[in-house]
């Protein structure tokens, strides 16, 4: 009997995926699971360009506008939730489409995510208490003490990770590179993976008019009404934390524009190295579709 199969469908923020990924889901009769780590809370519509409800209307999607800002969300969840929901979406159809640039998310279904044991609320609440009254400095220091290993590679300005990885120190005892073991898990479907790019300079020209674009659908509104939830891991997102500044009154409204497609762009820069790593993917530009569609079917029909 043949796997059902999982068409991935990656590239950096702005390069065209959602038309695409409708035209395959269309395509195949099937469904979207999006992978986009910001589109799961319903209250970022705009900043995080989520499908709007004509494309809701074309194709059934998932993982869209399912959390609340307050809601602690994260990969190893992902992964299990929707290994759980694509079990069920087979069951009717031989083929469902995955599409979204958060890479950690696209590598939980894909290979995986080490089985690291989950925080409990009493470390979290302990480990952000420190963070809020030590800094992070501090706690950069304290994991050089009780992970060096880790200490070395991990973004040191990043306060989620050096927060998790003491938390997972102090809860077991170990060290957080103990539980990192980078083994592919097994999957019970196929997968396929397609990644679409643009010239830099037609990227970049992209992200720029699509930050103008969502000023003028009202992002300046959305970053007032889930400005309260600033600090919130949800809202450490590029385009609400520039606006953000503005609203502190540190920016000007023009230059907080500017740093959100500033960003934006170096978003863009990261996610393209992370994906280039991957050879499994077969890359084209997004208005190849005809020759997507045609290189799907040649995949999906070799079983």
């Amino acid at each position: 009997m043949k796997k059902p199969v999982l068409i991935v469908l990656i590239g950096p923020t702005g390069v065209g995926k959602t038309e695409l990924s409708l035209s395959i889901a269309e395509h195949y009769h099937t469904s979207i699971i999006s992978s986009d780590s910001r589109q799961l809370y319903k209250d970022l519509k705009i900043g995080t360009a989520a499908p709007t409800p004509a494309q809701l209307a074309r194709v059934p999607h998932y993982f869209v506008g399912t959390l609340e800002l307050t809601d602690y969300y994260s990969a190893a969840q992902y992964e299990t939730e929707v290994l759980k929901k694509l079990d069920e979406l087979f069951q009717t159809h031989p083929v469902v489409v995955m599409t979204g640039g958060s890479m950690m998310y696209v590598d939980a279904v894909c290979k995986g995510i080490d089985d690291i044991p989950t925080v409990d609320k009493e470390t979290r609440e302990l480990m952000i208490h420190r963070y809020e009254t030590e800094g992070l400095e501090a706690l950069c220091a304290e994991l050089r003490l009780l992970d060096p290993e880790y200490y070395r590679i991990v973004d040191l300005k990043n306060p989620k990770r050096v927060i998790h990885a003491l938390e997972i120190c102090y809860m077991t005892g170990k060290t957080y590179t103990s539980f990192r073991t980078r083994t592919q898990k097994e999957r019970p479907f196929r997968i396929v993976k397609v990644g679409l790019t643009r010239d830099r300079e037609e990227l970049y020209q992209r992200i720029n008019q699509r930050v103008d674009e969502m000023m003028k659908e009202g992002l300046l509104e959305e970053a007032k009404r889930v400005y309260p939830y600033k600090h919130l891991n949800s809202l450490n997102t590029v385009g609400y934390k520039e606006i953000f500044k503005y609203l502190d009154g540190e920016w000007d409204l023009p230059f907080a524009i500017e740093k959100i497609k500033q960003n934006s762009r170096i978003y863009s820069r990261k996610q393209m190295t992370w994906f280039k790593r991957d050879t499994e993917i077969t890359w084209f530009h997004p208005e190849q579709k005809e020759e997507v569609l045609q290189f799907l079917d040649s995949q999906i029909n070799l079983d």
